[in-house]
């Protein structure tokens, strides 16, 4: 029989995204289902976005610019950072196995916080490497438990902000607190994927504390609040030695040419982003209230989904929701497993996953 080539490989267990749409009318014979599962912008793709792939599909059998050169300048000019500091990946996702692969050997470790992201976790192991998790408090980044983990074996320390799946933030004060007690030695990265729907005065403006801290790499995404998942693309930022050393590890032709430049007219698109940190907005106000109303515990969130808590096992909340034609996160793997986790949608997508649970609690 053929193994891998490291032991580790055999314990992890894939990572499982939410259930698609169509799988679920398919298995059910259910219609118009709605995904509230992976945090995906309910408006879908920004308009300038989809004139600029319809525009991008005449150039489709060249490849694409392997240095993301001219987004590269409009991200640069967008976030008044230098073009030397920006590095391009296959969704942040790539960003973070590219991080791993480059810094951290056979053996070392990382650390990070229970019930966060579950890519860190599977890249660190898969790569030969050790992770240390210290537990949420009030489902939020203890920053000194983990400070408490470093050793002399930690090359990385990944903290989610917001978190996934909590959407709680770690604010500026603690977390220069931290940087400020950490070895320099110890990359810390911030990946910020919902960053753009942060509303809290303290979430911190990572990219000014770049000049202060060499050892920080921020990593953000245009797959949510650009609405371009599908395309797969995201971009870190960090000292030039370290983007320098990145671009060494990465495939020469990581990023498309579609999601390049979808990804650049994004940018362009205020009007766009503008109507999605409303409706989310708003639709997280609609929620609380529901839930409030319901007797269901939630945590505030600081991003475009809400973790709430259901009367038993989370497992069953999600398949009796699936019966209803809503698509939610089971939270079990995370170690929350009477939580789920729901996107905020559309108000009518909002409307009927309170509909729905106001249908299941009256039955159970």
């Amino acid at each position: 029989m053929i193994k891998p080539a490291r032991k580790e490989i055999e314990s992890l267990t894939p990572y499982v995204p939410g259930k698609p749409i169509e799988e679920l009318e398919r298995e059910l014979g259910i219609r118009e289902a709605i995904k509230l599962a992976s945090n995906e912008n309910p408006f879908g793709p920004s308009p300038r976005a989809r004139r600029a792939l319809i525009r991008g599909l005449a150039g489709i059998n060249r490849y694409p610019d392997g240095s993301c050169f001219i987004l590269k300048r409009a991200l640069s000019a967008a976030l008044q950072v230098p073009e030397d500091r920006v590095v391009f990946g296959n969704g942040s996702n790539e960003i973070i196995e590219l991080l791993v692969r480059t810094f951290l050997k056979p053996g070392a470790e990382a650390v990070t916080a229970e019930s966060t992201f579950l890519v860190y976790d599977l890249i660190v192991q898969a790569a030969g490497g050790k992770i240390r998790k210290a537990p949420l408090v009030k489902f939020t980044y203890d920053l000194p438990a983990m400070r408490s983990l470093v050793n002399r074996k930690t090359t990385l320390v990944f903290i989610a902000n917001p978190n996934n799946p909590t959407g709680t933030i770690v604010r500026e004060p603690e977390l220069v607190r931290f940087l400020r007690g950490l070895p320099k030695n110890i990359l810390v990265v911030m990946d910020e994927a919902y960053a753009e729907f942060a509303t809290d005065p303290q979430y911190p403006r990572s990219l000014k504390l770049l000049s202060a801290f060499p050892n920080l790499v921020i990593l953000r995404t245009f797959s949510k609040i650009h609405g371009l998942a599908g395309l797969r693309i995201g971009y870190g930022v960090a000292r030039p030695e370290i983007v320098d050393y990145l671009n060494r590890v990465r495939q020469p032709f990581n990023v498309s040419s579609l999601a390049q430049a979808a990804a650049r007219a994004a940018l362009t698109d205020a009007p766009f982003l503008k109507k999605t940190r409303e409706n989310n907005r708003r639709g997280l106000q609609f929620l609380y209230r529901e839930f409030n109303r319901l007797g269901i515990r939630y945590v505030p969130s600081q991003a475009n989904f809400v973790l709430f808590a259901v009367p038993g096992p989370g497992e069953k909340y999600y398949q009796l929701l699936l019966r209803e034609g809503v698509i939610v996160r089971p939270m079990g793997g995370y170690r929350l497993p009477g939580w789920l986790r729901a996107t905020v949608g559309l108000p009518k997508e909002n409307a009927r996953l309170i509909q729905a649970l106001k249908k299941i609690l009256s039955k159970t």
